[in-house]
C-alpha cells in the first residue's frame, strides 16, 4: 500500500445540493496577453473507442479501523472477550466495569459454548438489593465504550444480542448511556428464571436522544454469577439492511465504483502467516466466528465482516467483486510449494463458496447465510506485494493451474508487474503499485504510454501521492493523481481497472497517510482526492475520443469521453483537463467530426476542483473547504475559449443533441431531443 479573480458570486452546483459561494478564485478571468494553447478533439467514429467497464473502482483494505469501528456497523468493540487471547484470566479491553471490588468481580473463562471462541466473561455480583451488602444506585456490572464512542441518535433503533448463562435467576439491565453512564439514552431488562445453560438474548432499544460518544451497559443488582458471550449492538437502519454502516458505503457509492478489491492488502498476508485472514474462519453464523488479530496493522476484528460480508457489499454497490487471497506467503514467513496444496484447496474452497450451486459443499454455506443465488465473483488475485518473494511463482503457478481447470473463465491477477518486462507466468492482470511525490504522480501519467499491447492487462490497484505532497489529504495530491488517472483513461486498451488506496480512516487510529475517507464514530468527510476520483465515476465503459493539446502545454493533461447520465437519460461530450501549472491557461477547445450531432448551448456544466493553496484539506472542522464546484455553462459549443486556472481540475460536460444518430465507437442507436 499512497490566481487571477473576478468578484462576482454565483449559484454553483454541488453534490449535495445548491449553495451560493464566491467562485472567484475558480473560474477565473484569463490574461489576453498569454498565447492560447489549442485542445482538439476529434468525435469521428474512426478513432473512439470504448473505456473497459472495469476501469475505475474502489480498493477496500482493513485498515486504519476502515471495517471494524467503520463501514461494519457492529458498535460493540471485542464482542467475544478473544481479543485478549485464548488463555485466561485475560484482558478485556476495552471492556470496563462499573463497581468496586466488594461489589462484583470480572473475570474470563473457557466456558463458552462456541467452540471456535471459548473465552467468556465470568462476572460475580457480590452485593445484592437487600442484604447487608446492598449495590450501589445505579447497578453493577460492565460497559462497552466501542470504538472510541459509540454513536447513538434519537429516534434510531438498536438491537442488543447476547449469550447468557446464570445458575440462578437473572435480572440484567441492557442500557445505552452517555460516555460516564450517568444518563441513559434507552434501556431494557433481561429477566429469567431458568439460563442454566447458554441462552440467545434480544432486546431492542430507541434512543431518546442523540450522543456521539455512548456505551453498551450490563448492569444488575442481583448477587449470583452470571456469564456473557458474544454481545452485539448493532443499528437496525444499515445500508441496504446488510450490516454496513450507511454513511460511510453511500460514500462508496457515490463513486460508482465498477469493482471492489478485497480484503486488503497486506490484511491479506499478515506479519506471520498465523495472523492471515483466513476466510473460513469469517464465515457463518457471526457469534461462531472466532476473530483474529491483524499483526500488520495492530488491531483485533471480530470478522463481523467476513468473506460473504465482502462479496454481499460488492452486489450492494453493483460492483465486481476481486477476491485477494493468501497464497502461502506473510512479510515474515512463507509455504514452501512442495507443501502449497492446502493453499491450493483453500482458494478452490473460496471460489466454490462465492459461485458454486447451492447444493455444493461450500455453495451450501453461503445458501445457509440467505444468499443461494451465487455471487458474481470473476476476478481473483493471488497474494499481495509478494513477486519478490522466494516461493511466489512457484505458489502462484500451483494455484492458477488449478483454477483454471476448475473455473476457466476466471480472471487471475499477478503480484508481478509486467508493464515493463514480460511475466515469465502466466496471468490475465498483472497488480501495479505506486505511492509516490506530486511530481512523480503527475508524470506518471505517461507509464503505459509504451507498455505492450499484447499479453495481460494492467490493474493499479494501488496508487497515492504519498509523503509531504500530501499531507493528510491535501489539494496537491489529487491534482497529481487526476493527471495519472488521465493518463491511465489514455492508456485504456491495456489500462482494465484502477483504485485509490487506502480508501479508509478512522481518526482515531491513522495507520496509512494520506486516505480518501476520514471519519468518526459519527462524522466523517472526503478528501481531496475523494473529490478527484468523482471526475472520473462516468469513465468506465464511456467512449474514449482523441484528445490532442498544443505546444507550450507540460503542465496539461486533458482527456474526452462521451457518456450517458442514467439521471436525465442524455448523453454528454465530458472534457477533462488537468493544470498542474502555476499559472492560469487560456484555452481554446475545438470539438471536430461532430457528424450531425450538437452541442446544445443550454444543459451542460463546469465543474473545478481548486482552493486558494496547493496544501489545502478538508477536516471534520472544514469538511467542505475543498470541494467540487459545478456551475451552468450557458456558452457551450464546439469551439470554446476558456480558462483553465492554475492547480485545478475542471471538467466541461456538454449535453449533445441530434436526432437518431450513432455515436462514437457505440455499436447501438441513439436518440435525444432538446428540452
Amino acid at each position: 500500500m499512497l490566481m487571477a479573480s473576478s468578484k462576482v458570486s454565483y449559484y454553483v452546483l454541488l453534490c449535495f445540493g445548491i449553495v451560493a459561494v464566491s467562485v472567484s478564485t475558480f473560474f477565473a478571468i484569463g490574461d489576453d496577453t498569454v498565447q492560447p494553447i489549442r485542445l482538439v478533439i476529434n468525435a469521428s467514429e474512426a478513432s473512439a473507442r470504448q473505456i473497459p467497464d472495469t476501469l475505475f473502482g474502489i480498493f477496500f483494505e482493513e485498515i486504519n479501523h476502515a471495517g471494524a469501528g467503520g463501514i461494519w456497523a457492529e458498535l460493540v468493540s471485542n464482542r467475544g472477550f478473544e481479543a485478549g487471547g485464548p488463555n485466561t484470566p485475560s484482558n478485556i479491553y476495552p471492556w470496563s466495569i462499573i463497581g468496586d471490588e466488594s461489589s462484583i468481580s470480572v473475570s474470563t473463562d473457557r466456558s463458552s459454548c462456541f467452540d471456535r471462541n471459548k473465552v467468556a466473561l465470568r462476572m460475580e455480583v457480590l452485593c445484592d438489593s437487600r442484604d447487608n451488602n446492598v449495590c450501589p444506585t445505579g447497578e453493577v456490572g460492565i460497559y462497552n465504550p466501542g470504538f472510541w464512542g459509540m454513536n447513538i441518535e434519537e429516534g434510531k433503533a438498536y438491537k442488543v444480542t447476547l449469550f447468557v448463562r446464570s445458575l440462578g435467576e437473572i435480572d440484567v439491565s441492557v442500557s445505552l448511556t452517555d460516555s460516564r453512564g450517568l444518563k441513559k439514552l434507552a434501556t431494557a431488562s433481561i429477566i429469567s428464571s431458568d439460563v442454566s445453560n447458554w441462552s440467545k438474548m434480544e432486546v431492542l432499544l430507541t434512543a431518546t436522544e442523540t450522543n456521539h460518544n455512548s456505551r453498551l451497559q450490563l448492569t444488575t443488582s442481583k448477587k449470583g454469577v452470571i456469564w456473557f458471550d458474544q454481545v452485539s449492538a448493532m443499528p437496525v437502519e444499515t445500508y441496504k439492511g446488510h450490516g454496513f454502516r450507511n454513511d460511510l458505503v453511500q460514500m462508496m457509492a457515490d463513486l460508482k465504483p465498477r469493482f471492489i478489491r478485497f480484503p486488503g492488502g497486506c490484511f491479506v498476508e499478515g506479519e506471520w502467516l498465523r495472523n492471515a485472514f483466513r476466510w473460513k474462519e469469517t464465515i457463518g453464523p457471526w457469534e461462531q466466528r472466532p476473530g483474529h488479530f491483524g499483526d500488520v496493522w495492530m488491531y483485533w476484528t471480530d470478522d463481523g465482516l467476513g468473506y460473504f460480508e465482502f462479496l454481499q457489499l460488492a452486489e450492494d454497490l453493483g460492483a465486481a467483486p476481486v477476491w485477494v487471497f493468501n497464497n502461502g506467503i506473510s512479510h515474515q514467513d512463507q509455504v514452501d510449494t512442495s507443501n502449497i496444496s492446502p493453499f491450493v484447496q483453500e482458494a478452490l474452497d473460496s471460489i466454490e463458496f462465492a459461485r458454486g450451486d447451492p447444493n455444493s459443499t461450500w455453495g451450501s454455506v453461503r445458501a445457509a447465510m440467505g444468499h443461494p443465488q451465487p455471487f458474481d465473483l470473476k476476478y481473483v488475485a493471488l497474494g499481495n506485494e509478494d513477486c519478490g518473494k522466494k516461493n511466489y511463482r512457484g505458489n502462484y503457478v500451483k494455484i492458477y493451474n488449478a483454477l483454471k481447470r476448475a473455473y476457466p473463465d476466471i480472471k487471475i491477477i499477478s503480484n508481478c508487474d509486467g508493464s515493463s518486462v514480460k511475466l515469465d507466468h502466466p496471468a490475465d492482470y498483472y497488480d501495479f503499485h505506486i505511492y509516490t511525490s506530486a511530481n512523480q504522480m503527475f508524470s506518471m501519467a505517461h507509464k503505459f504510454d509504451k507498455t505492450s499491447r499484447t499479453g495481460p492487462k494492467a490493474f493499479v490497484s494501488e496508487y497515492a501521492v504519498t509523503g509531504s505532497d500530501a499531507g493528510t489529504g491535501s489539494l496537491l495530491a489529487a491534482i497529481a493523481e487526476a493527471g495519472f488517472l488521465i493518463g491511465l483513461e489514455k492508456n485504456s486498451d491495456i489500462v482494465e481497472m484502477a483504485s485509490y488506496a487506502p480508501l479508509f480512516v478512522n481518526t482515531n487510529d491513522r495507520r496509512w497517510n494520506p486516505d480518501a475517507i476520514v471519519f468518526n464514530s459519527s462524522h466523517l468527510y472526503g478528501t481531496p482526492s475523494y473529490w478527484m476520483q468523482q471526475f472520473f465515476a462516468a469513465s468506465s465503459g464511456a467512449t474514449l475520443l482523441d484528445t490532442t493539446l498544443g505546444a507550450n502545454s507540460s503542465s496539461l493533461i486533458a482527456s474526452s469521453i462521451i457518456w450517458k447520465n442514467a439521471d436525465d437519460n442524455n448523453y454528454y461530450l465530458r472534457i477533462k483537463i488537468v493544470n498542474f501549472g502555476s499559472n492560469n491557461v487560456n484555452l481554446k477547445i475545438s470539438v471536430n467530426n461532430l457528424n450531425g450531432y450538437s452541442i446544445r448551448k443550454s444543459g451542460s456544466s463546469q465543474t473545478v476542483l481548486t482552493s486558494a493553496n496547493l496544501m489545502d484539506e478538508n477536516s471534520l472542522n472544514n469538511p467542505k473547504k475543498v470541494l467540487p464546484l459545478k456551475a451552468l455553462l450557458n456558452t457551450a459549443a464546439e469551439n470554446m475559449d476558456v480558462v483553465i486556472v492554475s492547480h485545478s481540475i475542471t471538467s466541461f460536460d456538454l449535453l449533445i443533441e441530434s436526432n437518431t444518430i450513432r455515436m462514437p465507437g457505440s455499436h447501438h442507436q441513439f436518440s435525444t431531443s432538446a428540452i
